[in-house]
């Protein structure tokens, strides 16, 4: 089915349902019917697009003025931005976004934090791998992944106290969270490649954290050393361990933020089983306002439709918690503005109540273009 035909077929259910809504509520069609309507109703008003960018100290006001002018008027009404954790970065930022008409949130790095000059001199609070190996010194995949344990108390404060200072900064929506996982047990499988891994199992260097502080925390509880274990890969309270320690570090982020009156948001793992499997990170679980999942459908090798599909895993997931969905997909892979088309229309349809690009840099007139095209066609 081509983009077209999506647009009408979406405009043609909607209209039906319009119609059904008022029907026999003892027939089963017409209750998922109205059911999907009243969701549709919540949100049609509030379906947003929205890009995350890396800002740049160097550049002016005036050229920044420009890039957010081009941004709203291409039919985008958000932008995360990541300032290096830096608050007045983004106190000089969020006055020229809202003045554009744009939403702003606070872009952090939270456990992987490369080059933090707090943290590097404190060689105790990186993880440890399996094999035994800090990320202090020695990094898995890439020289950039410099990633905390979130069970050590002095560590895990200091992302926090970071959380802390963004959310202070008046006019912006959230702070959102990025990397707040621990690092890959296994890679998107369109990346191994690049890597020249092969990852049919829980590999060692990979597997984190075995640090004092976990080991010790998980030995008071559970009365068994994880080092010591056969097969760390099917021990359920060693991985929820893990699990509960990341949730630990989101919940009190999120008692933090709403006490400057601010939300929490996250760029999260496609799915939350997915996102289990690979790092570590069931969001699903999570206080928090609003995920916004990385359905990279590229790195996985899989096809455009794969966005809906992951999309609706989420959502699925998440259906009685008050958290809400924005589906995020990454531009390179796209071969053409009717295909990013395509992609808006699945996410939307598959239950999420926007779609985030990254990143701006690659959000070319075309795109922009048939964003546009969508909202209109969408009356978005």
């Amino acid at each position: 089915m081509n983009i077209k035909q999506l647009l009408l077929s979406f405009v043609f259910v909607s209209t039906l349902i319009g119609c059904r809504q008022n029907a026999d509520t003892h027939n089963k069609t017409h209750q998922e019917a109205s059911h999907a309507m009243s969701n549709a109703d919540i949100k049609e008003a509030s379906f947003d697009f929205g890009t995350w960018i890396t800002s740049n100290r160097r550049k002016s006001n005036d050229d920044y003025v420009s890039e957010f002018k081009r941004y709203k008027s291409g039919g985008i009404d958000e932008i995360l931005i990541n300032t290096g954790t830096d608050p007045k970065e983004l106190e000089r930022l969020v006055p020229l976004a809202k003045a554009e008409g744009l939403k702003v949130h606070a872009w952090i790095m939270a456990m992987n934090r490369p080059g933090d000059s707090v943290a590097l001199q404190h060689p105790e609070w990186y993880v440890v791998s399996r094999d035994g190996k800090s990320c202090y010194d020695t990094r898995p995949y890439v020289n950039y992944y410099q990633w905390l344990c979130p069970t050590r108390e002095a560590s895990r404060n200091h992302v926090l106290s970071l959380v802390e200072g963004l959310a202070k900064v008046e006019g912006i929506e959230s702070v959102h969270l990025d990397y707040i996982r621990f690092p890959d047990i296994f890679l998107p499988i369109g990346l191994l490649p690049k890597y020249n891994l092969v990852q049919d199992e829980e590999l060692p260097e990979f597997d984190f954290c075995y640090c004092d502080e976990c080991i010790n925390a998980f030995e008071k509880v559970h009365h068994k050393n994880p080092k010591e274990i056969k097969n760390t890969a099917i021990d359920m309270e060693w991985k929820n361990f893990r699990l509960n320690a990341i949730k630990s570090v989101v919940d009190d982020a999120y008692k933090i933020v709403h006490k400057y009156n601010k939300k929490l948001t996250a760029a999260v793992f496609p799915y939350p089983e997915m996102a289990d499997h690979m790092v570590r990170q069931r969001w699903d679980k999570w206080d928090i306002d609003e995920v916004y999942p990385m359905i990279y459908h590229g790195f996985y090798n899989e096809e455009i439709d794969w966005i809906g599909y992951a999309t609706k895993q989420g959502v699925t997931d998440i259906e009685s918690e008050n958290i809400s969905l924005h589906t995020g997909v990454y531009l390179p892979p796209f071969k053409s503005a009717e295909e990013l088309k395509e992609a808006i229309v699945l996410a939307k349809e598959n239950g999420a109540k926007g779609v985030t690009f990254f990143d701006g840099n690659g959000l070319t007139d075309a795109y922009l273009e048939a964003i546009q095209d969508v909202k209109s066609q969408m009356n978005l």
